[in-house]
């Protein structure tokens, strides 16, 4: 579920540079920012040249890689107030250079880069990497946590083999669009169902529906990318970067997960994006034998959307899904039973990777079309 998006367009990103080993994984997070939409700017201190060489940023970034300060005064032209940088990204960030930062040092392109940002108040994340044993240090624990007072995006390492090694290039960029997004969803709570529902049949078949889950994907990134906490309950083996997974296959576990968060806390907003079952077979023990004519009775389900809306602890924002050709009509009916907004679509949007949907509430009509991570934005767009 890579859909490539561009949520920095527009925006113009310093990538300051550091000494460490993981300078080498930074023509890739260039790469990846500029996929996303941002103008890229490297800086490079000169240990960091000593391991990469500034023309592959050059490459990577298709600008003029800076590895000193000169008299052009790049640093406040990129940093300064009013300078056309719109954030500073230092990846990875040494030991030195954090401690350095954190006292006002600034004998690198990046420290003054740094001091520059911080003074003017713009948005700086801050990516280590070390060795754990350095990341340990009372003084490293103490400037990291000076920084995160100040305001600055702290993207923490990966703890293995003895390093805090660079987290990986999809977080950062994550971590970068959430703090460029001003977090209006900062504080708040979002549930999300997402993806199909598996209902046995028998002890080696089930029944399903072609929903991928990328919907759900897209709606909870989007709501971390805008500073929500996400709890997604779907059914994947693979967690889901950036929110809460909870496990559930069939339409009865979605339900007793969906009942049991909700008597937990309060959500800010509920949005119902799986394809969750309306009938189930009565399961068969063992296996059906092949071969044969078989009928199978097919049970209603409950509608999980109407329970959540009937809750003790009542989610403040519920979204529905409505799937079919008469998906409009069928939305206005969701709406009178207490939905405050219901996406409507038809069919050929379930388990693709676009869609064309209508944002119907009870006032209004927004047409959403597009990649389902451009859909994602509109609707989170419409309910803020």
């Amino acid at each position: 579920m890579n859909t490539i998006r561009t949520t920095l367009a527009g925006k113009n990103i310093v990538l300051g540079i550091t000494g460490s080993i993981a300078a080498v994984d930074c023509v890739k997070l260039a790469h990846a920012l500029r996929r996303s939409g941002a103008d890229v700017q490297g800086v490079m201190t000169s240990a960091a040249c000593g391991i990469l060489n500034p023309d592959a940023i050059t490459y990577a970034t298709g600008n003029v890689t800076l590895s000193r300060c000169g008299g052009l005064v790049e640093h406040v032209t990129y940093c300064g107030d009013g300078g056309r940088a719109s954030l500073l990204l230092i990846a990875p960030a040494t030991a030195n250079t954090i401690c350095k930062i954190a006292h006002g040092i600034d004998d690198t392109p990046v420290t003054t880069f740094a001091t520059t940002a911080i003074g003017r108040g713009m948005p700086v994340v801050l990516v280590p990497a070390m060795h754990e044993s350095m990341y340990r240090h009372p003084g490293v624990c103490a400037c990291l946590e000076t920084l995160r007072t100040w305001g600055i995006t702290i993207v923490d390492p990966r703890i293995e083999e003895g390093k805090a090694k660079i987290a990986d290039t999809a977080t950062i960029v994550h971590e970068t669009e959430r703090a460029l997004s001003g977090l209006p969803l900062a504080g708040k709570t979002v549930l999300i169902t997402s993806g199909p529902c598996r209902e046995r049949l028998d002890d080696v078949r089930i029944l399903t529906t072609r929903s991928t889950g990328k919907m759900g994907y897209e709606l909870a990134r989007e709501a971390s990318r805008l500073g929500a906490e996400v709890w997604m309950v779907h059914g994947d083996t693979t967690a889901i970067p950036h929110v809460r997974n909870v496990h559930a296959e069939s339409a009865g576990e979605m339900r007793e997960c969906i009942r049991s968060l909700c008597a937990e806390q309060i959500f800010d907003y509920y949005i119902s994006a799986a394809a969750i079952s309306d009938f189930a077979p009565e399961p068969y023990e063992g296996k059906i034998p092949s071969g044969e004519t078989i009928t199978i009775d097919l049970l209603p389900q409950p509608k999980i959307i109407q329970d959540v809306m009937h809750a003790e602890n009542r989610p403040k924002t519920i979204v529905g899904f409505k799937l079919g050709w008469n998906s409009r009509e069928e939305a206005r009916n969701l709406l009178d039973t207490g939905a405050d907004l219901v996406a409507a679509n038809t069919p050929d949007a379930l388990g693709a990777d676009a869609g064309a949907y209508e944002l119907i509430t009870r006032d209004r009509s927004v047409h959403a079309e597009g990649t389902k991570a451009e859909v994602a934005e509109i609707l989170w767009q419409n309910l803020l």
